[in-house]
């Protein structure tokens, strides 16, 4: 078929060309308009090849739409016209696509799962699709790896998922299988294609993330907007909202591109709002009185004094429409209209006013009443919790089925699911979901697996999923969350100072004496780690890994010398220091000085759990002569009446058992004091890095101790770690004594002082305790799974543990009901 090469006017010509192969592209197309395509045709010496994909009407008739392939002669000139190429065509070179890393890719399309969906590419601000000419399993398996699974299951064409909107940013993407990234990957080019969008390719990867893929955060699921809506706020109105702490009602203001805009209320709605809300961390959103503020408002436009009119006359001053399902984790995924369609002058807010929203603030952040809460009232919250997390609203994620806690695997998790669980526990939409135990990895049954939420339920109960054990899920697969969570300022109101780093130093806060703010320090008398977690969580740097109660070493402000806080003791549950009991007027027997209380925090932290199965397993009653326990003794290893026996002659009745702990946070347990200045016990010929390590108790059911033992952690080491990971603490010739993330410190029933004294104690049913760091001497992410409990029954010749487990397994009113069940029977005996 004859082509116009000379003569050729058309103005509707698709055609691409491809160089030689030898030349320094590779072969990649280049695209061509009509006023190019005779300029090639008369350079064959250059192209290995034109395609042209698709002609219409020109000036000397019609030409069928057609892919036609010109083959022109080889010719090594290719390499030298490769360089003039930007002249000739008066356009400059394709060039492979810019590294993803600084992009995104992301899976969307209607009822989509995070592992599935419309595959699209984030470039120069703005999402666009990939077209399936040539995309194929590698392809797939490329996209899967960048988007933090395993592995791809297959891929869909025609745009299965939805016909995506914006640009097809790539097209012929060609990979070997093997890059990290797509933009390893071969293709015509960013922009660069002959694709519609009835061409988007989908993709389908395995569910299981793999090792190296840690959360989906709000910043990698924003919209095309995403990168200049930044963040929202709202700005009070009325006088009682302005005194309000934190902010629960006003006009919205979102920052777009660094200014602050308000958003025009005309089209506004509650979905709209239950989005703002839960991004500035509130459950749940309620109606305003419109027509009050709309008064206001009318009354602010009256006002010749104010500049709110004229401000408003702008369109710099608005966000003209907004439009949300109610689901979004930010803004930014709504639909988002900054300013009127282009081409009509016309107001960004004709008529209307500024969006007012209200929130409901959740029970953690609302003001104490006197009244007590009534027992059950937050029944429902208690069904799910957060676990090891550094600060308020974070946590890996645990749910009450059965009357047992467990863990919820990472398969499907989202920031949807997630959200569900921050409005549950009263905070706002998540920030972040985070797969792989990135908080640390649970113990005990995995509940739920393949969480599926719309996003309107109230409780992760009410949505759609799998029970843990279906799909082999482990406990490394442990999901967590970051909720968005309300400022209330006592960040403000708490510093450090003279550290070395900026996560250590001299605390000082910022307190009301007479009326008036005033900075001053803490006294150190009663200062311990769990007062230091709370100021640590205060100043949003983690967890607290030492309470200094000598600061001497420190300068604090000139401004800040006068000790303002003394007596104080917290819960730890408290948000801020300022919450927690303290002396009314100051009391400090030292008078400051060097006695003022500092803190050294960190972002991570350890988490020991007893192995309850095994110490349930190898309990059993050992006679013991005294003849053998004069160690034992002597590190008062036997109850007080063993000190009025005959010694040598006589025995002691020991419950033996076996221990098991297991360093389940994100970093090592170490002993708190150095080498240096552990303690030398002659009789055993060893070391004691910790003097306490263990408390074990035997208590009747009502709680009053009968026998009682203690361990000392002469030997902390990695006793076995899993395949893959490398014992690094041994007790041997003096090394250095610790437990490995993921490793695991056994003490066998055999060694001295693991026991329980029950000499004197009688047949009966008991309660059976073990509580490892007691003391609290090493600070860890959860102190709450530190006690194992077990049921003892004891006829005077055997012993006999059941239903042990952590101290947080079970919920305080099922272990209520079981003790109260007990003493019934007791009673009936």
């Amino acid at each position: 078929m004859p082509l116009c090469v000379h003569a050729c006017t058309c103005t509707c010509v698709r055609a691409r060309a491809r160089a030689h192969t030898h030349t320094l592209d590779g072969g990649a197309f280049y695209p061509l308009s009509c006023q190019q395509l005779p300029k090639l045709l008369k350079r064959p010496e250059v192209w290995a090849e034109v395609v042209i994909t698709d002609m219409f009407t020109h000036s000397s008739g019609i030409l069928a739409s057609a892919a036609l392939e010109v083959t022109m002669a080889r010719s090594p000139a290719a390499t030298l016209y490769l360089f003039l190429l930007p002249l000739l065509l008066d356009q400059p070179p394709p060039s492979r696509p810019q590294s993803l890393g600084t992009t995104k890719l992301r899976l969307v399309g209607p009822e989509s799962r995070p592992e599935e969906g419309r595959l699209e590419v984030l470039h120069q601000g703005q999402w666009g699709t990939v077209c399936d000419d040539n995309f194929a399993i590698q392809e797939a398996t490329v996209a899967c790896r960048q988007l933090g699974f395993d592995a791809a299951v297959t891929w869909a064409h025609s745009a299965k998922y939805g016909q995506g909107e914006g640009p097809i940013w790539l097209d012929n993407v060609r990979c070997v299988g093997t890059e990290s990234s797509l933009d390893q990957c071969r293709s015509n080019g960013w922009g660069v294609n002959d694709c519609s969008h009835s061409e988007d390719v989908g993709v389908i990867c395995h569910s299981r993330r793999h090792r190296g893929y840690v959360s989906e955060t709000v910043s990698n699921a924003l919209g095309p907007q995403g990168q200049r809506l930044e963040e929202v706020r709202l700005k009070p109105i009325l006088a009682s909202a302005k005194k309000h702490s934190p902010v629960t009602e006003g006009a919205v203001e979102v920052n777009y591109e660094g200014h602050w805009r308000q958003v025009c209320d005309q089209g506004w709605t509650m979905n709209n709002s239950r989005v703002v809300c839960g991004m500035l961390g509130f459950p749940s959103e309620v109606p305003v009185d419109s027509h009050y503020y709309r008064k206001l408002w009318d009354l602010k436009m009256r006002d010749p004094k104010s500049r709110l009119k004229s401000l408003t006359n702008k369109n710099s001053f608005w966000i003209h429409q907004v439009t949300c399902l109610g689901t979004e984790p930010h803004i930014a995924n709504c639909q988002v209209q900054v300013a009127p369609a282009r081409g009509k002058l016309q107001p960004a807010c004709p008529g209307g006013m500024h969006a007012v929203v209200s929130c409901v603030a959740g029970p953690h952040f609302r003001p104490q009443k006197a009244k007590p809460q009534r027992k059950g009232s937050r029944a429902e919250e208690l069904r799910v919790r957060l676990r090891s997390g550094a600060r308020l609203g974070e946590g890996r994620v645990e749910v009450l089925v059965n009357r047992q806690w467990g863990t919820v695997c990472d398969h499907r998790w989202n920031l949807i699911s997630a959200s569900v669980v921050c409005r549950q526990l009263g905070f706002g939409s998540a920030r972040e979901a985070l797969f792989g135990a990135r908080l640390g990895q649970g113990l005990g049954p995995i509940h739920l697996s393949e969480v599926r939420c719309r996003g309107y339920e109230q409780t992760l109960s009410d949505c759609v999923a799998l029970e843990g054990s279906q799909n082999g899920c482990q406990h490394e697969n442990d999901a967590a969350v970051r909720c968005n969570v309300p400022n209330m300022g006592f960040q403000n109101q708490v510093r450090l100072a003279g550290g070395r780093i900026p996560e250590e130093g001299l605390l000082e806060v910022q307190v009301e004496v007479n009326g008036v703010p005033r900075w001053g320090t803490v006294c150190s008398e009663n200062w311990g780690l769990t007062e230091a977690m709370v100021a640590c969580r205060q100043l949003g740097l983690g967890f607290a890994i030492h309470a200094h109660k000598e600061t001497w070493y420190w300068s604090g402000m000139q401004r800040a010398q006068e000790v303002v806080m003394s007596g104080v003791r917290c819960s730890g549950t408290e948000l801020a220091l300022q919450q927690c009991q303290r002396h009314g007027p100051v009391h400090c027997s030292h008078s400051g000085g060097r006695f003022l209380a500092g803190v050294s925090c960190m972002d991570s932290a350890p988490d020991l759990v007893m192995n309850a199965q095994l110490v349930q397993e190898t309990a059993y009653l050992e006679d013991r002569p005294l003849s053998q326990l004069y160690c034992a003794h002597e590190e008062n290893c036997l109850s007080k009446s063993a000190d009025h026996m005959d010694w040598p002659y006589g025995y002691r009745r020991l419950l033996r058992f076996s221990t098991q702990i297991y360093n389940l946070g994100r970093t090592d347990f170490r002993p708190k004091a150095g080498r240096e200045s552990w303690v030398w016990h002659q009789c055993h010929r060893h070391y004691h890095s910790i003097e306490v390590f263990t408390h074990y108790d035997l208590l009747t059911l009502n709680g009053s101790k009968v026998a009682e033992g203690h361990k000392a952690s002469f030997c902390l080491e990695d006793t076995n770690c899993p395949t893959g990971l490398q014992r690094r603490y041994a007790c041997a010739n003096f090394g250095e004594q610790g437990v490995t993330v993921g490793c695991w410190d056994t003490y066998r029933h055999d060694i001295d002082c693991q026991w329980v004294d029950i000499t004197d104690v009688g047949p009966g049913n008991y309660i059976f305790q073990v509580i490892v760091n007691p003391h609290y001497e090493v600070a860890e992410s959860d102190f709450s799974n530190n006690m194992m409990q077990c049921r003892c029954k004891y006829d005077g010749h055997r012993v006999w543990l059941h239903n042990c487990h952590t101290g947080n397994s079970y919920p305080a009113n099922a272990e209520l009901s079981l003790e109260q069940e007990q003493r019934l029977r007791n009673n009936l005996i």
